[in-house]
């Protein structure tokens, strides 16, 4: 299945993430101003207390992972020694802003299975002095990353965004792992309710149902994502990236993205890589799905 939580990481990876690793003495404490999209803190031995700005401390038990989303500053702190990696990711994707944006400031996950052994594998790293320990560090957070995110989206009881959820029901799942495999197809909602086997009214209840949208609408999200995404990563024309997410011609996407994020194509892959365009309230995205074609 082409899902969002894989094309997220494979967006994250490429654009870059700094490693810390810290052996750290009783007492201690680390203050930390943060700015990056995404942080990830996970305790290879020992335990600490995470303050994030504006959220209640949280105590970090050994083989935990936290997971930080935003800017936001934080400190961790503790009165026993204790070794801790950081990843501090620095991302600018449509895709991972749209990941990002269904999630609460922190995430934690207790040492489990996955979490746990995922974490052992980076303490075993740190260890070592071998050849290519920082490029393995690096994947090594990615896994953290990913196997804690995977983790906390699938419990019960996490509140994860309707995307995700959205993606076990059978029929609104099939739909989606359509969009995200082929988003330059012509779809209509009678084919993706076809291939749901749905009616194309039940289909299009039960896709707004679980997604929080209409299936055009998403649509249309998922292909502006994309677009800023080539913008920004590539130096493909205007005209070639509107045939790669599904728009007839350059002008089309233009004026679907202007609207959609309030600045021209041009005017956004021009601009510093910091500056990713906001994403508007989902009640207004319904007026750009008439440019879609």
């Amino acid at each position: 299945m082409n899902d969002t939580l894989s094309r997220f990481l494979d967006d994250v990876r490429p654009i870059g993430v700094v490693v810390e690793n810290a052996r750290l003495s009783s007492p201690w404490q680390v203050q930390c101003p943060n700015g990056a999209a995404l942080t990830v803190v996970a305790m290879v031995q020992g335990a600490a207390v995470l303050t994030v700005e504006g959220q209640s401390p949280l105590r970090l038990a050994e083989g935990a992972v936290a997971i930080i989303v935003g800017p936001t500053p934080y400190a961790l702190s503790d009165g026993e020694s204790a070794v801790l990696v950081t990843g501090a990711y620095d991302v600018h994707s449509g895709v991972c802003d749209r990941v990002l944006g269904g999630l609460p400031s922190v995430l934690y996950v207790e040492s489990g299975a996955e979490v746990g052994r995922a974490v052992s594998m980076l303490g075993h790293e740190l260890d070592g002095d071998r050849a290519g320990r920082k490029a393995l560090l690096d994947r090594l957070v990615d896994l953290v990353l990913l196997t804690a995110l995977r983790e906390w989206l699938d419990r019960p009881d996490s509140g994860a965004p309707p995307w995700y959820t959205a993606q076990n029901d059978p029929a609104v799942g099939a739909a989606l792992a359509l969009i995200h495999a082929e988003p330059a197809r012509r779809w209509t909602v009678e084919e993706l309710a076809r291939a749901a086997a749905m009616s194309r009214a039940a289909f299009s209840r039960r896709f707004r149902d679980l997604v929080g949208e209409p299936p055009m609408s998403y649509l249309t999200c998922w292909r502006l994502c994309l677009a800023s995404d080539l913008l920004r990563q590539t130096d493909d024309t205007l005209a070639t990236v509107a045939r790669k997410v599904g728009y007839a011609n350059a002008f089309a996407l233009s004026a679907a993205f202007t609207r959609f994020y309030g600045v021209r194509p041009g005017e956004y892959r021009a601009g510093p890589a910091a500056e990713a365009p906001t994403r508007p309230d989902p009640d207004d995205v319904p007026r750009a799905v008439g440019d879609i074609l």
